[in-house]
Formats: structure tokens, C-alpha cells, sequence
């Protein structure tokens, strides 16, 4: 088993905080997701998670107009400029202070941001010179009395244009201009929430807090801006040459060009930008709210089609056409929460909202009113997570009382169960992957149909109990879930729905319990915080077969997947090894000290002192069941060798400073200077109306939501392997995080030699060596070059290249048809080759499907969308196909009188010949007769 798994994408956990952009081309979202960036792929239904880490979360976005650069900013003040071709950090600056706004010029040559107050212009990087550091300034202004809080530009990229939080909007000219130093505009009651400028033009809109939308004229274009000569050159003391000359008296020459300059200054001034109010809307008005005062929370304006966004805190948002005077176009809600981010893509279709208290994220096309996008994390922390049977999905239940399924392809969430009314606990899925069951602290068992998409089963017991875990067997037909209030384990029929036992046998409440995965197996395995371990026969007896006294409380358990032992973790940080048969104890693996332990805020210990009361909370075994993965209430995730007892590697799921007990050591600016920690004093509220900061009640570890400000502990509350053992998931603090084997960036010299190049794959198909190339082609492992060969080979040569392939060429053969199937249009091309490949290999493939089986389901998956996409299509246009296929018949009907007429002529003309050819014969024979 290789260990070199990497972070690979990051699900369940949509939209945190922060400023939503699109991509140049408009078909991909860019959105922050706490410390890391999503990329959310419109076309083809793809998300993407970078795999850039940062100190703390990211609050703002900007991207090049080449769609290169990505500069992103976190909430202390850190810039990361991001190569997003290579997906890593080129180089960072900190200002240690929060940014509000970064943005591109059009041009790409500069970018701007906002800090407290004043507006700093760099050169963006590799537009100029190539430096070493690529934060050089070019331009800074502070003349705000508050906070800046937007910009724009000009489409000419000269001109600046800021909001702030003293009420004032202020254009700025980047490049030094003689009528154009700075222009201040008033008249707003509020924050200016948005400014931008309209395209090719100096015109202005303004939307302020209070909703009040202010269109702009001004009195030039930018053709009328007149940049200053010599901006270099400072003007200082008079050398005595030029004292000198003063006293020569001036010539006629001279006092005309002097006259001429003074005209000049006179006709700048008259020429001096100035701006006029020439539209006032209150959009306020549109939006009916419980509170007297509507407050404007986000907005966004494009240039081409004039058409403005305004978001409210009320969850609804405006589109207003600035062509027609700001009419209103749409009036949508979308959540009952605050939208914290508008972005429009480049054609003006979809717009883009994220709401950060909900966690969700929405791409809506207005023209259609249709959602192309709406996707939504849960509401609370992540509890479980379990892969499907055959590894394409991923199921999810949170404290919200939601069951999600995800699509470990897509990485989008494709399906909500919201019948709990209480957190998830557990999760299970059928063998057959057909449904899936859910325990909650509601006291209820639920059972999903995955095809339907209903629940169907609705399992109790007799007495209201909370359930804190659930299992299924491996037949599909036996559940069971334990009880945390009544200690007891509760066993159903999941065909009749009945209860069929219940096994009593716990002082205490049962945390954890699994049913052996070995067909046939009616074994039961539960642990709970009565220090015990009990083995049950589910069938044959009530009792329990074993019972294990443990040395501390269980907290989980788990089978292996031959069913020949099982793993169970402790309060004392222990992982303890058994045979379920006999409950022999087979190993103990002491894994406290690679937990790791970190210091909050308001803690009196040490790290090391906290440390003494961590341990796993969840357990996970291999595929192949020599490893085991664990993790618990800590930022990292252990695997160990279960043979051996020792740690193979230590996997640290996140390095974010936004969340508490990240270090272990306290900052000492959170000290005061008599050494009292800062957190453990509590501010009350003082009689002038301020905010009291409370101290977070003892033994919370997720914070107290009920105040303003909350930091969360990060931990591990659920781990599990795919079925393939390609990867794993781990649901945390930060959501749902995917470890997987990435196989793309390594390097496979199997069988290579110096012939191995593309040229000499080409040459090969030159050739007409259509086996040897694409095994060559195969080793270089270049999807270009794959391509090539595949598209170049001729249909009647892929059954014989298919049989002279080995066994290792054929899985990368039918990994990449996998692949390159989802987005090629030679569908039939493709579809034959895996068909031949599945016919003339299919014995050796049958024999290594559990390794495989990834390839399969993605090529199954790929067959099936083009399919489903192809039979909508055809039943939408069956009226048109049945019209072409009766044109077609009747086309060829005609063809084929005409060629029965042409027949009959041709016929006749034969015939015709055929006489006259006779009757030259008997020409010719009487010829011959005469004497």
C-alpha cells in the first residue's frame, strides 16, 4: 500500500466568507472556502479545491484579466499572489492589516487594494521588468477620513474611483493629469457600498448602504484628460544662470509663449473634471421587511449590458437596467439570511451569490430565470462520513439534521435528505449501495432509497431513545443502532420494518457498534462508556458471546474487512486490537502522543497538560485491513501498521489560525503585560451601548454561537476509506477534506528507453506500428499524446492492436477512455475501443475489478451521461426525427424508381446494341458468302 496520499479536494463545505469572482472565459466560480480556494467548473460540472493552504482564512479575490494570477488576501492582512497554471503560492507580502477590495486594471498592468484608509497602486506582476519582488508601488492616496470600501477603474486603466465609509466617493487619476488630481462626490447618507464607472466613459454609479442608487455625469470623456509634461521634474531654487537670465528683458517671441502657457492653464481649468447628478433611485422601496431600515449589503455592476445587482441583508436582491433609468428588471429572494457577495460573469448572464451564514452558493441566470448552480454545505459541523459500495459517492450527515449525498467525481452535492429533525449520528450503506441508513438523535432510523430518493422506512423502538450509532449487515436486511440513554441495542428487520430484539447488556450508553463485512456474518461488535467490549451473534443468541473488559471507556469500534479482528479506541488514547471469536487481545498501539494537543485562547494549561485528555474518536481500517487510519480532537490524522504498532505517517489536515487550539503556545500579543491572558477577562457592557465580549462556557469545543465571535476547535469527527483504498475522507472542522493517491504528477519508467519520445511516437504511426506506439504512449503518459494515437489508428487495426496489449497497458488504456470520454465529442470512436477492450480482456479485468473498479464506474458513469444527454435530446426532437426519417424513405423511394427507369433505359439500349451488333454480324456473314 503506497502512502503518498495528498490533499485532493475539499467537499461538503461550499462558501465560508469573502468576495465571489468569475473566470475570464465566465464558465468557472472562484470562491474562498476558509483557508483555501474553490474553483467551481459551470460547463462540466466539476469543482476543484487549490491546494494552496494560508495562516487564516481568505476574505478577498482577484484575478488577472488573462486569468493567470489569482491575488488573494486573508482577514489579517497577508497577500498571496497564486500561479494558477502550477495551483502554488509565487511569492506573499503581509501588511498586517484587513484588505476590502483588490482589483486588476482592464489592461492587466496594475492592481489596486484598499487599507483603512488609503488606496494603494502596484504593478501587477509580469508586466513590467522582471524584480524580485513583485509588489512594486506605483501610486498611494489617503485622503478618506474612514475606511476605504470599494474601487473601479476605468476602462482606459487611468482612473480610480473609491468608496469609503465617511459617505464620500472619490476619483482619483492614476497617471498624473493636469485636470485630474482628485474630485470628491458627496451627497450620500451612508457607507458607499459600490462605485463603478461606466465603459469607455468617466460616468459614475454609486450605491450606498441605505440603498440609494446615484448615477454620475461627467463633464469630460477620456479623450478630454491631459496628462502632465515632465512629471519628473521637481521645481526647486532657481540656479544663477536662470537668475541671470531673469534680468535680460524678454523678447516678443517670448512673451507670446508665455501668454500661450497661461491661455493654456486657463483652458485646463474650464477642461477640469467635474461631475453632476443625473439619477437618484431608491431601491429600498422594492423590498418589504419586518425592519424599518433595509441595508444594502452587497452589489455589482456590468459595463456591457448596463445592468446593476443590488443585494440586501434580507436575502433578496435587484437587478435594475441603468438604460431605462434604473428600472427594475427582477425582484428574487434567495435566503433569509444576509448576501454577503455579488459577481457577474463577463457576458452578463449568470450572476453569482454567496451567502456566508448558510454556507451556500448560487449561480443564477436571469434572462431564463433558471439556477445553473445552488449548492449548500450544511448548516452545522460535519458528524459522519461514509463512502458508497462503489466509491462515486460520498454520504455526509451533520448536526443540522441533514443527510447529503456528494459525487466523489464531480465533488458537487446531488442529493438532500432533511427528514431527521435532530443531528445525524451515523451512517450506513447497504451492500448493494441502494439505500442508505441514518441514525439521529431524534430517535429515529431512517432509510433512504437511493433511486427514488424517499424515505421508505421510518425504524423505532418502543420507548423514545436517542440513537448514537447504526450498522447494516452484509445482506442488507438486518439494522441495528445503540442507544444512548437507554443502553440498549436495537435490531430491526429493514424489509418489514419490525424490531425483532433487543440486546441489553451495557451499564452505559453505546457510542459505537458494526456488523462484520464478510458475506453470510451475522457478527455484532459494540463498545460503550462502561469500559467493556461485546461481541453479539445477531441470529443465534441475545446474549453476547464475548464480553471484553477494557481498561477506560470505548468510544469506537470497528471490524476489519475480513471480519477476523476488530480495532477499538479508548479514552486513554489507546487502539487495541482483538479476535472476535475467541477476544484475544491481539495488539495495542499507544497513539496519544501523535495525536498532538494545541492551547486556546482561554485556556489555564498547557498544550501538554491537554494532551492528557485527547484521544481517537474514530477508526478506520484499510482495504486491504493492514493498516488502520485514526483520528480524534486534534488537526491530525495517524496511520499505523497494525502488524508492526508504529506510526507510518502523520497527515495535518489544516494549518488555519482562524480556528482555536492551533498552537501551542499563546501569542504574546495576546498577553497583558502582568502576564494575564487577554481571553479570560470579561468585557461587560459598558452604559454607553457597547458590545460585551463573554468568556466561552467551560467544556465547549465548538464556541458560543450565541456571540458575535466564535472560534471553533479543529477536530476529526469521522474517517473513512473508499472502497478501492485510492483514497480517503475525513470530516472536520473545515468540512469534508479528500486524501488521494495521485498518480498524474508521478513518473512511470516501465520499460522506457531513448526511443520512448514523441517524435518517436509519430514516427511509429508512420510506420503503420500502431501497437508499439501506443504502448509508447502509454509509458510517456502524455493525455495529448494518447489522444493522438487512439483517433490516428484505423477502426479495422483496434482489434488486433487491443489483443497485443499486456495487462498494464490495458488499464491505462481504459483509464484514459475514462477520462478523455467525458469531454470529447468522438463518442463512437471511444465507445468502441472500451467495448473491444472490455470483450477481449474482460476475464483478466473481472479478476482484478476490486482494483479497478474506480475505472469502471467513471467509464460506466461517462457511457451513461452521454446516453441520458442523447436520449433527451432525441425525445425532445422525436417529431423532427420521425419528419427526416419519412424524408430520408421517401427520398429513397424516388432514388429508386429512377433507377428503375435508368435500368429500363439502360436495358433498351443494350438491347439495342445487341441488335445491331447481329445485324452487322449477318452484314458481314453475307458478305462473306457472295462469290
Amino acid at each position: 500500500m503506497k502512502f503518498s496520499y495528498k490533499f485532493s479536494n475539499l467537499i461538503g463545505t461550499v462558501y465560508r466568507k469573502g468576495n465571489i469572482i468569475f473566470s475570464a472565459d465566465g464558465n468557472s466560480v472562484l470562491c474562498p472556502v476558509g483557508n483555501k480556494t474553490s474553483i467551481y467548473d459551470l460547463r462540466n460540472n466539476r469543482s476543484l479545491t487549490l491546494p494552496v493552504e494560508a495562516r487564516f482564512n481568505y476574505t478577498t479575490l482577484a484575478l488577472s484579466p488573462n486569468g493567470l494570477i489569482l491575488i488573494a488576501a486573508e482577514e489579517d492582512g497577508e497577500v498571496h499572489i497564486i500561479n494558477l497554471n502550477f495551483k502554488n503560492i509565487i511569492y506573499r507580502r503581509r501588511f498586517n492589516r484587513p484588505i476590502k477590495s483588490i482589483r486588476f486594471s482592464p489592461d492587466g498592468k496594475h492592481f489596486a487594494l484598499t487599507i483603512e484608509n488609503a488606496v494603494m497602486v502596484y504593478a501587477a506582476p509580469g508586466s513590467s521588468k522582471r524584480v524580485f519582488d513583485p509588489f512594486v508601488m506605483e501610486r498611494v492616496f489617503r485622503s478618506s477620513y474612514d475606511d476605504t470600501t470599494c474601487l473601479d477603474w476605468s476602462s482606459d486603466s487611468r482612473v480610480l474611483v473609491v468608496g469609503s465609509r465617511d459617505m464620500v466617493t472619490r476619483v482619483y487619476g492614476v497617471v498624473k493629469f493636469k485636470n485630474l488630481i482628485q474630485y470628491s462626490i458627496g451627497t450620500n447618507k451612508d457607507t458607499i457600498v459600490g462605485a463603478f464607472f461606466e465603459e469607455n466613459s468617466l460616468d459614475l454609479h454609486t450605491v450606498s448602504r441605505d440603498g440609494t442608487v446615484c448615477a454620475w455625469e461627467c463633464s469630460i470623456d477620456p479623450s478630454g484628460l491631459i496628462p502632465r509634461k515632465d512629471i519628473f521634474k521637481k521645481e526647486g531654487k532657481k540656479e544663477k544662470h536662470e537668475e541671470e537670465e531673469d534680468d535680460i528683458p524678454l523678447t516678443q517671441e517670448e512673451i507670446e509663449e508665455k501668454e500661450k502657457q497661461e491661455e493654456e492653464k486657463n483652458d485646463d481649468k474650464e477642461n477640469a473634471v467635474k461631475y453632476s447628478r443625473c439619477l437618484k433611485i431608491y431601491t429600498n422601496i422594492h423590498i418589504q421587511s419586518e425592519n424599518k431600515r433595509v441595508i444594502v449589503a452587497a452589489t455589482e455592476y456590468h459595463k456591457k449590458t448596463r445592468i446593476m445587482v443590488v443585494a440586501f441583508a434580507t436575502g433578496d436582491f435587484l437587478l435594475l437596467d441603468m438604460n431605462d433609468k434604473g428600472a427594475l428588471v427582477h425582484s428574487l429572494n434567495v435566503s433569509q439570511q444576509v448576501i454577503t457577495s455579488v459577481a457577474m460573469n463577463p457576458t452578463g448572464d449568470w450572476i453569482a451569490l454567496g451567502v456566508s451564514s448558510l454556507g451556500q452558493l448560487l449561480v443564477w441566470e436571469w434572462q431564463s430565470e433558471t439556477y445553473v448552480l445552488k449548492q449548500q454545505g450544511h448548516f452545522n459541523n460535519m458528524r459522519v462520513v461514509m463512502y458508497s459500495p462503489d466509491g462515486l459517492n460520498i454520504a455526509t450527515g451533520g448536526e443540522d439534521g441533514k443527510v447529503k449525498l456528494w459525487s466523489s467525481q464531480s465533488s458537487f452535492c446531488f442529493v438532500t435528505f432533511s427528514t431527521h429533525k435532530g443531528p445525524v449520528t451515523g451512517l450506513a450503506f447497504t451492500q448493494s449501495g441502494r439505500a442508505i441508513l441514518s441514525s439521529s438523535l431524534d430517535g429515529t432510523v431512517r432509510a433512504c432509497d437511493l433511486i427514488r430518493y424517499r424515505n421508505f422506512k421510518t425504524l423505532t423502538s418502543p420507548r423514545p431513545t436517542q440513537f448514537s450509532c447504526v450498522s447494516v449487515d452484509s445482506a442488507g436486511e438486518l439494522v441495528v443502532a445503540g442507544g444512548q440513554d437507554t443502553h440498549d441495542i436495537y435490531l430491526w428487520s429493514l424489509q418489514t420494518g419490525r424490531l425483532l430484539e433487543v440486546l441489553a447488556g451495557h451499564t452505559g450508553p453505546v457510542v459505537s457498534l458494526d456488523f462484520s463485512k464478510v458475506p453470510g456474518s451475522t457478527m455484532l461488535v459494540s463498545t460503550g462508556w462502561d469500559s467493556s467490549l461485546k461481541v453479539w451473534d445477531a441470529i443465534a443468541d441475545t446474549t453476547a458471546k464475548e464480553s471484553i473488559v477494557l481498561l477506560s471507556d470505548g468510544v469506537f469500534v470497528t471490524f476489519r474487512p475480513d471480519g477476523k479482528q476488530i480495532a477499538v479506541a479508548t479514552m486513554d488514547g489507546q487502539i487495541q486490537t482483538y479476535e472476535p471469536n475467541t477476544g484475544k487481545q491481539q495488539g495495542s498501539i499507544s497513539g496519544r502522543p501523535d495525536l498532538g494537543a494545541g492551547r486556546a485562547d482561554a485556556d489555564k494549561n498547557t498544550a501538554k497538560k491537554n494532551l492528557q485528555a485527547k484521544c481517537f474518536t474514530t477508526l478506520c481500517y484499510s482495504s486491504d485491513g493492514q493498516y488502520i487510519l485514526a483520528g480524534g480532537q486534534s488537526k491530525n490524522v495517524c496511520i499505523y501498521s497494525i502488524e508492526e504498532e508504529i506510526l507510518i505517517k502523520k497527515f495535518e489536515i489544516t494549518q488555519n489560525r482562524s480556528f482555536d487550539a492551533m498552537d501551542e503556545i499563546i501569542n504574546r500579543k495576546k498577553m497583558a503585560e502582568n502576564g494575564i491572558n487577554l481571553a479570560l477577562i470579561e468585557e461587560r457592557e459598558d452604559r454607553d451601548g457597547g458590545q460585551s465580549v463573554s468568556i466561552r462556557l467551560p467544556g465547549t469545543l465548538r464556541g458560543d454561537k450565541s456571540t458575535r465571535v466564535f472560534r471553533p476547535e479543529v477536530s476529526v469527527t469521522s474517517l473513512h476509506f473508499s472502497p478501492t483504498g485510492r483514497s480517503w475522507a475525513a470530516s472536520s472542522s473545515e468540512g469534508l477534506l479528500v486524501y488521494s493517491l495521485d498518480d498524474d504528477l508521478l513518473f512511470d519508467p516501465l520499460g522506457l528507453d531513448f526511443t520512448s519520445t514523441p517524435a518517436g511516437v509519430k514516427q511509429k504511426l508512420k510506420e503503420k506500428e500502431y501497437t508499439t506506439a501506443l504502448m509508447m504512449a502509454l509509458r510517456l503518459n502524455m493525455n495529448s499524446l494518447k489522444q493522438e494515437v487512439i483517433e490516428t489508428i484505423p477502426m479495422d487495426a483496434v482489434k488486433f492492436v487491443i489483443n497485443d496489449l499486456g495487462q498494464i497497458y490495458v488499464e491505462g488504456v481504459l483509464k484514459f477512455l475514462a477520462e478523455i470520454m467525458e469531454t470529447s465529442p468522438h463518442i463512437g470512436l471511444y465507445a468502441k475501443w472500451a467495448s473491444m477492450l472490455v470483450t477481449s480482456h474482460g476475464q483478466n479485468l473481472k479478476t482484478r475489478a476490486p482494483e479497478i473498479m474506480t475505472i469502471l464506474n467513471s467509464l460506466q458513469k461517462s457511457l451513461t451521461t452521454h446516453h441520458t444527454n442523447l436520449s433527451k435530446v432525441c425525445s425532445h426532437n422525436e417529431y423532427m426525427l420521425k419528419y427526416l426519417q419519412t424524408q430520408s424513405s421517401l427520398h429513397r423511394m424516388r432514388q429508386g424508381v429512377a433507377k428503375e427507369e435508368l435500368d429500363v433505359e439502360m436495358n433498351g439500349i443494350v438491347q439495342s446494341d445487341a441488335e445491331s451488333e447481329e445485324h452487322i454480324e449477318d452484314i458481314f456473314n453475307d458478305i462473306d458468302a457472295e462469290p
